[in-house]
């Protein structure tokens, strides 16, 4: 079987070092000529809405996924047509969407932070008013990593942040005080089966994903997996979604979505039975899902701007080192690095100086 790959970057790259072992094969549609994935997988390399593109990519492939949700939805609808894309296209233009992507989450009775729309200076004062300062104002479209988002603070002006953003289509979110982050990552196959990998923890800097931690057992498991299973059936999704939740209390507040494997489920291609770059392409070639049952107690952490030395963070027992192959670059995801222990406690250990190798002890949140 032949997957198409709409995105060539370190994503491409994990779904394609898992789908080999299967017996699969890759192309990858990517604007960049020296996107990752290219030593794994065949390569075009064209805008993503090119017609021309998505049509040799559509012939020379058996069916198509996508790595980040930044794509055009129209390419997705335009693959659809021929009945080789995974997931849909109602997923990936609602996740891109973020106005879209709350109300879903509404419509589903998924608790969120108090939000509104903004599409003028008018209708941010409307906003301001009834979600409050301090605010997040964010673009609707082409965010990720903290990009396209401005922090409004108590006794700041909005219409500074509103110039800032750009003056695009936005919603104004309500700040949360929030115990932690966690996401779940599901997956659901063509024939609607669906499985769950247990709850990660997640701490981020400037926006972008630091450390997750696996948390098998987490007391939130349920209530997350309820609240996630929901939206896969709602989208009749195929494939790997992650849900990023705010814990407020006993509450989950939904923040975001993913239609893709996801950075916090790095975790899984040591510490699952079966990793989310698998899962998802098991899910879209309609094969049956393998186990989401950890291996252990997991850690992954993200090298950001640059990696060091790989003997470095080899000499750590137990450390599983990935890089992507990307010039270095500050605020660039590189590589990640993955702790997997049968207890707890050494995985801390472990984990306390690998980020000491980084040169960040102290950080792990625990």
């Amino acid at each position: 079987m032949k997957i198409g790959i709409l995105g060539g970057g370190q994503l491409a790259r994990m779904l394609a070092l898992a789908g080999y072992p299967l017996g699969m094969e890759f192309m990858v549609l990517d604007p960049a000529g020296d996107a990752c994935a290219r030593p794994l997988a065949q390569g075009i390399q064209a805008p993503y809405g090119d017609p021309a593109g998505l049509e040799r990519l559509a012939r020379e492939v058996d069916l198509v996924t996508y790595e980040f949700e930044n794509v055009p939805a129209e390419a997705v609808a335009r693959l659809q047509g021929q009945g080789k894309v995974f997931p849909g296209p109602l997923a990936l233009a609602t996740a891109r969407d973020r106005l879209a992507e709350k109300r879903l989450f509404h419509e589903l009775e998924i608790e969120t932070a108090p939000f509104a729309a903004v599409e003028d200076e008018e209708s941010l004062a409307a906003a301001v008013d009834r979600v409050g300062l301090p605010a997040i104002l964010k673009s609707r479209t082409l965010g990720y990593d903290g990009k396209g988002q401005v922090r409004i603070g108590a006794d700041e002006e909005p219409r500074a942040a509103w110039r800032a953003l750009g003056e695009v289509p936005a919603i104004l979110e309500g700040v949360v005080a929030f115990e932690r982050e966690v996401s779940l990552i599901g997956v659901r196959g063509r024939d609607g089966a669906m499985a769950f990998y247990p709850l990660a923890e997640n701490l981020h800097g400037d926006g972008i994903l630091r450390l997750s931690r696996s948390r098998p057992g987490d007391p939130l498991q349920s209530r997350a997996e309820t609240l996630v299973a929901r939206i896969l059936e709602r989208l009749d999704y195929v494939g790997v979604l992650a849900v990023e939740f705010f814990q407020v209390g006993e509450q989950l507040l939904a923040n975001e979505m993913a239609p893709r494997v996801h950075n916090s489920g790095h975790w899984t291609i040591e510490g699952a039975v079966a990793s989310q770059f698998e899962n998802h392409l098991r899910a879209v070639a309609g094969w049956p899902l393998g186990a989401t049952s950890p291996t252990g107690h997991a850690a992954m952490v993200n090298l950001i701007g640059e990696a060091p030395p790989p003997s470095r963070v080899l000499k750590i027992p137990g450390a599983h080192l990935h890089l992507y192959g990307k010039a270095s670059r500050p605020g660039r995801k590189v590589g990640h690095v993955t702790l997997v222990d049968a207890q707890q406690s050494r995985l801390e250990e472990r984990l306390a100086d690998l980020l000491e190798v980084l040169g960040e002890g102290g950080e792990t949140g625990e």
